[in-house]
Protein backbone atom coordinates (compact mmCIF):
# COMPACT_ATOMS: atom_id res chain seq x y z
CA UNK A 1 0.00 0.00 0.00
CA UNK A 2 1.42 3.39 -1.03
CA UNK A 3 2.01 5.80 1.83
CA UNK A 4 1.18 9.41 0.96
CA UNK A 5 1.33 12.55 3.09
CA UNK A 6 -1.21 15.32 2.41
CA UNK A 7 0.25 18.59 3.71
CA UNK A 8 -2.85 20.57 2.73
CA UNK A 9 -4.74 23.05 4.87
CA UNK A 10 -8.20 22.18 6.15
CA UNK A 11 -8.94 25.76 7.27
CA UNK A 12 -10.02 26.97 3.81
CA UNK A 13 -12.70 25.72 1.46
CA UNK A 14 -10.20 25.33 -1.39
CA UNK A 15 -7.94 23.09 0.70
CA UNK A 16 -10.87 20.93 1.73
CA UNK A 17 -11.93 20.66 -1.94
CA UNK A 18 -8.41 19.46 -2.81
CA UNK A 19 -8.67 16.77 -0.14
CA UNK A 20 -12.06 15.67 -1.47
CA UNK A 21 -10.50 15.31 -4.92
CA UNK A 22 -7.66 13.18 -3.58
CA UNK A 23 -10.13 11.06 -1.64
CA UNK A 24 -12.19 10.48 -4.79
CA UNK A 25 -9.09 9.38 -6.72
CA UNK A 26 -7.98 7.01 -3.96
CA UNK A 27 -11.48 5.53 -3.74
CA UNK A 28 -11.35 4.76 -7.46
CA UNK A 29 -7.68 3.70 -7.75
CA UNK A 30 -6.32 3.00 -4.26
CA UNK A 31 -5.95 2.01 -1.59
CA UNK A 32 -3.37 4.39 -0.15
CA UNK A 33 -2.24 4.83 3.42
CA UNK A 34 -2.82 8.55 3.87
CA UNK A 35 -1.48 10.97 6.44
CA UNK A 36 -3.73 14.00 6.88
CA UNK A 37 -4.38 16.32 9.81
CA UNK A 38 -6.19 19.52 10.75
CA UNK A 39 -3.91 22.20 9.31
CA UNK A 40 -3.70 25.89 8.56
CA UNK A 41 -2.02 27.12 5.39
CA UNK A 42 0.91 28.36 7.51
CA UNK A 43 1.21 25.28 9.75
CA UNK A 44 4.74 23.99 10.33
CA UNK A 45 6.00 20.72 8.81
CA UNK A 46 5.09 17.69 10.98
CA UNK A 47 7.96 16.73 13.26
CA UNK A 48 7.95 13.12 12.00
CA UNK A 49 8.42 14.17 8.38
CA UNK A 50 12.24 14.36 8.56
CA UNK A 51 12.49 10.62 9.35
CA UNK A 52 9.54 9.43 7.23
CA UNK A 53 10.10 6.75 4.59
CA UNK A 54 6.84 7.13 2.67
CA UNK A 55 6.18 7.09 -1.07
CA UNK A 56 4.79 10.50 -2.04
CA UNK A 57 3.66 13.94 -0.90
CA UNK A 58 1.00 16.41 -1.99
CA UNK A 59 1.72 19.79 -0.44
CA UNK A 60 0.53 23.41 -0.27
CA UNK A 61 3.62 25.44 0.60
CA UNK A 62 3.97 28.96 1.99
CA UNK A 63 7.39 28.85 3.67
CA UNK A 64 10.95 27.93 2.79
CA UNK A 65 11.01 25.77 5.93
CA UNK A 66 8.23 23.61 4.48
CA UNK A 67 9.98 23.34 1.12
CA UNK A 68 13.24 22.31 2.78
CA UNK A 69 11.48 19.75 4.99
CA UNK A 70 9.58 18.19 2.09
CA UNK A 71 12.62 18.22 -0.19
CA UNK A 72 14.70 16.38 2.41
CA UNK A 73 12.31 13.40 2.36
CA UNK A 74 13.33 12.71 -1.25
CA UNK A 75 10.07 11.21 -2.50
CA UNK A 76 7.83 12.21 -5.45
CA UNK A 77 6.21 15.50 -4.46
CA UNK A 78 3.61 17.65 -6.20
CA UNK A 79 3.02 21.27 -5.22
CA UNK A 80 -0.57 22.54 -5.17
CA UNK A 81 0.15 26.18 -4.45
CA UNK A 82 2.05 28.38 -6.89
CA UNK A 83 4.69 30.30 -4.97
CA UNK A 84 7.62 32.65 -5.40
CA UNK A 85 9.70 30.33 -3.23
CA UNK A 86 12.35 28.34 -5.06
CA UNK A 87 11.72 24.63 -5.58
CA UNK A 88 11.54 22.13 -8.44
CA UNK A 89 8.31 20.34 -7.49
CA UNK A 90 5.80 19.84 -10.34
CA UNK A 91 2.78 22.13 -9.94
CA UNK A 92 -0.93 21.43 -10.39
CA UNK A 93 -3.37 24.30 -9.99
CA UNK A 94 -5.68 26.88 -11.52
CA UNK A 95 -5.09 28.82 -14.73
CA UNK A 96 -5.25 32.37 -13.37
CA UNK A 97 -5.19 33.96 -16.82
CA UNK A 98 -8.45 32.15 -17.57
CA UNK A 99 -9.74 33.15 -14.16
CA UNK A 100 -9.19 36.86 -14.76
CA UNK A 101 -10.97 36.66 -18.11
CA UNK A 102 -13.95 34.81 -16.65
CA UNK A 103 -14.33 37.40 -13.87
CA UNK A 104 -14.14 40.25 -16.38
CA UNK A 105 -16.72 38.62 -18.66
CA UNK A 106 -19.02 38.08 -15.69
CA UNK A 107 -19.06 41.79 -14.75
CA UNK A 108 -19.17 42.94 -18.38
CA UNK A 109 -22.21 40.76 -18.99
CA UNK A 110 -24.00 42.59 -16.20
CA UNK A 111 -23.76 45.83 -18.13
CA UNK A 112 -21.12 47.66 -16.07
CA UNK A 113 -19.09 50.35 -17.79
CA UNK A 114 -16.83 51.17 -14.82
CA UNK A 115 -14.49 48.59 -13.29
CA UNK A 116 -11.94 48.19 -10.54
CA UNK A 117 -9.62 45.57 -9.09
CA UNK A 118 -8.44 45.19 -5.48
CA UNK A 119 -4.93 43.86 -6.11
CA UNK A 120 -2.59 41.64 -4.12
CA UNK A 121 1.04 41.12 -5.17
CA UNK A 122 2.30 38.60 -2.60
CA UNK A 123 2.34 35.78 -5.17
CA UNK A 124 2.66 35.52 -8.95
CA UNK A 125 -0.79 33.98 -9.32
CA UNK A 126 -2.45 37.01 -7.68
CA UNK A 127 -0.64 39.26 -10.16
CA UNK A 128 -1.66 37.05 -13.11
CA UNK A 129 -5.25 37.13 -11.88
CA UNK A 130 -5.50 40.92 -11.63
CA UNK A 131 -3.53 41.60 -14.84
CA UNK A 132 -5.74 39.25 -16.84
CA UNK A 133 -8.85 40.92 -15.44
CA UNK A 134 -7.59 44.44 -16.16
CA UNK A 135 -6.43 43.45 -19.65
CA UNK A 136 -9.82 41.92 -20.47
CA UNK A 137 -11.58 45.08 -19.29
CA UNK A 138 -9.23 47.22 -21.40
CA UNK A 139 -9.79 45.02 -24.46
CA UNK A 140 -13.53 45.56 -24.04
CA UNK A 141 -12.93 49.33 -24.30
CA UNK A 142 -13.15 50.31 -20.63
CA UNK A 143 -10.83 51.61 -17.89
CA UNK A 144 -9.97 49.49 -14.85
CA UNK A 145 -9.19 51.36 -11.61
CA UNK A 146 -6.85 49.63 -9.14
CA UNK A 147 -6.25 49.57 -5.39
CA UNK A 148 -3.21 47.62 -4.22
CA UNK A 149 -3.07 45.99 -0.81
CA UNK A 150 -0.27 47.68 1.11
CA UNK A 151 2.82 46.20 2.79
CA UNK A 152 3.07 43.40 0.21
CA UNK A 153 0.95 41.13 2.40
CA UNK A 154 -2.67 40.08 2.48
CA UNK A 155 -3.25 40.76 6.16
CA UNK A 156 -3.20 44.48 7.05
CA UNK A 157 -0.63 45.91 9.44
CA UNK A 158 -3.27 48.27 10.86
CA UNK A 159 -6.88 47.24 10.20
CA UNK A 160 -8.52 50.65 10.69
CA UNK A 161 -5.98 52.41 8.49
CA UNK A 162 -6.58 49.92 5.69
CA UNK A 163 -10.34 50.42 5.89
CA UNK A 164 -9.99 54.21 5.78
CA UNK A 165 -7.86 53.93 2.63
CA UNK A 166 -10.43 51.63 1.05
CA UNK A 167 -13.26 54.01 1.91
CA UNK A 168 -11.38 56.93 0.34
CA UNK A 169 -10.76 54.89 -2.82
CA UNK A 170 -14.36 53.77 -3.10
CA UNK A 171 -15.74 57.28 -2.69
CA UNK A 172 -13.76 58.67 -5.63
CA UNK A 173 -14.63 55.87 -8.08
CA UNK A 174 -17.22 56.38 -10.86
CA UNK A 175 -20.43 54.43 -10.26
CA UNK A 176 -22.06 52.03 -10.75
CA UNK A 177 -18.89 49.96 -10.80
CA UNK A 178 -17.96 46.28 -10.73
CA UNK A 179 -14.86 45.41 -8.69
CA UNK A 180 -12.83 42.19 -8.59
CA UNK A 181 -11.23 41.46 -5.23
CA UNK A 182 -8.34 39.06 -5.86
CA UNK A 183 -9.30 36.90 -2.85
CA UNK A 184 -12.45 36.39 -0.82
CA UNK A 185 -10.61 37.89 2.16
CA UNK A 186 -10.07 41.13 0.25
CA UNK A 187 -13.69 41.00 -0.90
CA UNK A 188 -14.86 40.65 2.69
CA UNK A 189 -12.90 43.76 3.70
CA UNK A 190 -14.06 45.66 0.63
CA UNK A 191 -17.71 45.05 1.50
CA UNK A 192 -17.03 46.31 5.02
CA UNK A 193 -15.53 49.48 3.53
CA UNK A 194 -18.64 49.92 1.36
CA UNK A 195 -20.79 49.76 4.49
CA UNK A 196 -18.60 52.32 6.26
CA UNK A 197 -18.83 54.63 3.26
CA UNK A 198 -22.62 54.10 3.05
CA UNK A 199 -22.27 52.87 -0.53
CA UNK A 200 -25.08 50.56 -1.67
CA UNK A 201 -24.05 47.05 -2.70
CA UNK A 202 -24.65 45.94 -5.41
CA UNK A 203 -26.57 48.98 -6.68
CA UNK A 204 -23.53 51.30 -6.69
CA UNK A 205 -20.65 48.86 -6.18
CA UNK A 206 -20.72 45.17 -7.14
CA UNK A 207 -17.99 43.08 -5.47
CA UNK A 208 -16.70 39.75 -6.80
CA UNK A 209 -14.25 37.62 -4.83
CA UNK A 210 -12.16 34.56 -5.70
CA UNK A 211 -12.09 31.05 -4.18
CA UNK A 212 -15.71 30.78 -3.00
CA UNK A 213 -14.71 30.28 0.63
CA UNK A 214 -17.88 29.24 2.44
CA UNK A 215 -17.16 31.07 5.69
CA UNK A 216 -16.08 34.42 4.26
CA UNK A 217 -18.72 34.51 1.52
CA UNK A 218 -21.59 33.74 3.91
CA UNK A 219 -20.35 36.08 6.67
CA UNK A 220 -19.98 39.04 4.31
CA UNK A 221 -22.72 41.66 4.31
CA UNK A 222 -24.19 41.22 1.76
CA UNK A 223 -23.06 37.66 0.95
CA UNK A 224 -20.10 37.73 -1.43
CA UNK A 225 -20.24 36.43 -5.01
CA UNK A 226 -17.08 34.52 -5.82
CA UNK A 227 -15.22 32.62 -8.54
CA UNK A 228 -15.30 28.85 -8.03
CA UNK A 229 -11.83 27.44 -8.58
CA UNK A 230 -12.77 23.76 -8.65
CA UNK A 231 -10.35 22.39 -6.08
CA UNK A 232 -11.76 18.88 -6.24
CA UNK A 233 -10.70 18.56 -9.90
CA UNK A 234 -7.21 19.87 -9.00
CA UNK A 235 -6.87 17.38 -6.14
CA UNK A 236 -7.99 14.48 -8.34
CA UNK A 237 -5.57 15.38 -11.15
CA UNK A 238 -2.67 15.88 -8.71
CA UNK A 239 -3.32 12.50 -7.11
CA UNK A 240 -3.38 10.85 -10.55
CA UNK A 241 -0.04 12.42 -11.53
CA UNK A 242 1.53 11.46 -8.20
CA UNK A 243 0.27 7.89 -8.53
CA UNK A 244 1.88 7.47 -11.96
CA UNK A 245 5.12 8.99 -10.65
CA UNK A 246 5.19 6.65 -7.63
CA UNK A 247 4.67 3.73 -10.02
CA UNK A 248 7.98 4.58 -11.69
CA UNK A 249 6.81 7.02 -14.32
CA UNK A 250 8.62 10.23 -15.16
CA UNK A 251 8.08 13.33 -13.04
CA UNK A 252 5.76 15.86 -14.71
CA UNK A 253 7.97 18.51 -16.36
CA UNK A 254 5.40 21.24 -16.92
CA UNK A 255 2.73 23.01 -14.93
CA UNK A 256 -0.69 21.42 -15.07
CA UNK A 257 -3.29 24.19 -15.20
CA UNK A 258 -7.04 23.71 -14.98
CA UNK A 259 -9.67 26.29 -15.85
CA UNK A 260 -11.89 27.54 -13.01
CA UNK A 261 -15.49 26.33 -12.94
CA UNK A 262 -17.33 29.66 -13.00
CA UNK A 263 -18.97 32.17 -10.66
CA UNK A 264 -21.18 31.57 -7.63
CA UNK A 265 -23.57 34.53 -7.67
CA UNK A 266 -24.66 35.94 -4.33
CA UNK A 267 -26.13 39.28 -3.37
CA UNK A 268 -22.92 41.32 -3.78
CA UNK A 269 -23.29 41.18 -7.59
CA UNK A 270 -26.91 40.10 -8.01
CA UNK A 271 -27.99 43.06 -10.10
CA UNK A 272 -27.68 44.24 -13.67
CA UNK A 273 -26.17 47.70 -14.11
CA UNK A 274 -28.99 49.03 -16.28
CA UNK A 275 -30.22 52.57 -15.84
CA UNK A 276 -33.63 51.44 -17.12
CA UNK A 277 -35.22 49.13 -14.49
CA UNK A 278 -37.28 47.38 -17.19
CA UNK A 279 -34.12 46.39 -19.04
CA UNK A 280 -32.69 45.17 -15.76
CA UNK A 281 -35.82 43.08 -15.22
CA UNK A 282 -35.52 41.59 -18.70
CA UNK A 283 -31.86 40.68 -18.14
CA UNK A 284 -32.63 39.01 -14.82
CA UNK A 285 -35.36 36.93 -16.46
CA UNK A 286 -32.92 35.82 -19.16
CA UNK A 287 -30.27 34.82 -16.63
CA UNK A 288 -32.82 32.87 -14.59
CA UNK A 289 -34.73 31.16 -17.38
CA UNK A 290 -32.73 31.10 -20.63
CA UNK A 291 -32.06 27.39 -20.24
CA UNK A 292 -35.79 26.69 -19.83
CA UNK A 293 -36.47 27.56 -23.47
CA UNK A 294 -37.17 31.26 -22.92
CA UNK A 295 -38.02 33.26 -26.07
CA UNK A 296 -38.19 36.98 -26.77
CA UNK A 297 -42.00 36.74 -26.96
CA UNK A 298 -41.99 35.40 -23.40
CA UNK A 299 -39.96 38.43 -22.29
CA UNK A 300 -42.38 40.83 -23.93
CA UNK A 301 -45.31 39.23 -22.10
CA UNK A 302 -43.62 39.91 -18.72
CA UNK A 303 -41.77 43.19 -19.31
CA UNK A 304 -43.94 46.17 -20.38
CA UNK A 305 -41.76 47.26 -23.30
CA UNK A 306 -42.36 47.25 -27.03
CA UNK A 307 -40.24 44.92 -29.13
CA UNK A 308 -38.41 47.86 -30.70
CA UNK A 309 -37.66 49.43 -27.28
CA UNK A 310 -36.42 46.11 -25.94
CA UNK A 311 -34.19 45.52 -28.96
CA UNK A 312 -32.82 49.07 -28.91
CA UNK A 313 -32.21 48.99 -25.15
CA UNK A 314 -30.28 45.70 -25.32
CA UNK A 315 -28.11 46.87 -28.19
CA UNK A 316 -27.33 50.16 -26.43
CA UNK A 317 -26.51 48.38 -23.13
CA UNK A 318 -24.84 45.16 -24.28
CA UNK A 319 -24.20 45.57 -27.99
CA UNK A 320 -26.39 42.57 -28.83
CA UNK A 321 -30.07 41.68 -29.22
CA UNK A 322 -32.26 40.00 -26.58
CA UNK A 323 -32.21 36.78 -28.62
CA UNK A 324 -28.41 36.88 -28.81
CA UNK A 325 -28.27 37.38 -25.04
CA UNK A 326 -30.52 34.35 -24.44
CA UNK A 327 -28.26 32.31 -26.74
CA UNK A 328 -25.12 33.53 -24.96
CA UNK A 329 -26.44 32.66 -21.49
CA UNK A 330 -27.35 29.15 -22.69
CA UNK A 331 -23.86 28.61 -24.10
CA UNK A 332 -22.24 29.80 -20.86
CA UNK A 333 -24.27 27.17 -19.01
CA UNK A 334 -23.11 24.57 -21.52
CA UNK A 335 -19.50 25.53 -20.75
CA UNK A 336 -20.10 25.10 -17.04
CA UNK A 337 -21.77 21.70 -17.43
CA UNK A 338 -18.95 20.48 -19.67
CA UNK A 339 -16.39 21.53 -17.06
CA UNK A 340 -18.03 20.21 -13.90
CA UNK A 341 -20.12 17.21 -14.97
CA UNK A 342 -19.91 13.98 -16.92
CA UNK A 343 -23.26 14.57 -18.63
CA UNK A 344 -23.41 13.53 -22.28
CA UNK A 345 -23.87 16.17 -24.95
CA UNK A 346 -27.45 14.92 -25.44
CA UNK A 347 -28.15 15.47 -21.73
CA UNK A 348 -26.53 18.91 -21.76
CA UNK A 349 -28.56 19.91 -24.82
CA UNK A 350 -31.76 18.89 -23.02
CA UNK A 351 -30.80 20.90 -19.91
CA UNK A 352 -29.98 24.05 -21.88
CA UNK A 353 -32.90 24.13 -24.32
CA UNK A 354 -30.95 23.23 -27.45
CA UNK A 355 -32.98 21.16 -29.92
CA UNK A 356 -30.29 18.47 -30.30
CA UNK A 357 -26.62 17.85 -29.60
CA UNK A 358 -25.47 18.49 -33.16
CA UNK A 359 -26.95 21.99 -33.16
CA UNK A 360 -25.45 22.63 -29.72
CA UNK A 361 -22.00 21.48 -30.91
CA UNK A 362 -22.22 23.72 -33.98
CA UNK A 363 -23.22 26.77 -31.91
CA UNK A 364 -20.53 26.06 -29.32
CA UNK A 365 -17.77 25.82 -31.91
CA UNK A 366 -18.94 28.99 -33.63
CA UNK A 367 -18.99 30.91 -30.35
CA UNK A 368 -15.76 29.64 -28.77
CA UNK A 369 -13.73 28.30 -31.74
CA UNK A 370 -13.39 24.92 -30.03
CA UNK A 371 -15.45 21.72 -29.97
CA UNK A 372 -17.34 20.76 -26.78
CA UNK A 373 -15.23 17.62 -26.45
CA UNK A 374 -11.93 19.46 -26.71
CA UNK A 375 -13.15 22.11 -24.28
CA UNK A 376 -14.13 19.42 -21.77
CA UNK A 377 -10.67 17.83 -21.98
CA UNK A 378 -8.92 21.19 -21.58
CA UNK A 379 -11.10 22.19 -18.63
CA UNK A 380 -10.16 18.97 -16.83
CA UNK A 381 -6.43 19.66 -17.13
CA UNK A 382 -3.95 21.29 -19.47
CA UNK A 383 -0.18 21.61 -19.24
CA UNK A 384 1.97 24.70 -19.72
Amino acid sequence: MKRVALLIETSRTYGRELLHGVRRYVTEHGPWSIFAEIRDLESKPPAWLRAWDGDGILTRTVSQAMIDAVKSVGVPTIELRSTKLLHKFPFVGINNTDLGKICAEYLLERGYQHFGVYELTTEHFFVERSRSFASSIKNAGFVCHAFRQSSNREKPMVWEKQQRLLVDWLKQLPKPIGILACTDQLGFWLLDACARAEIAVPEQVAVLGVENDETLCSMSNPPLSSARLGGERVGYEAAALLDRWMDGGLAPKKKTLLSPIGIETRRSTDIVAAADPLLGQALRIIRDRACEGLRVDDLLREVPLSRSSLERGFRDLLGRSPNMEIHRVKLQRVRELLAISDLTLDEIAARTAFSHKHYLASCFRKAFDITPGTFRKQSRGSTQ
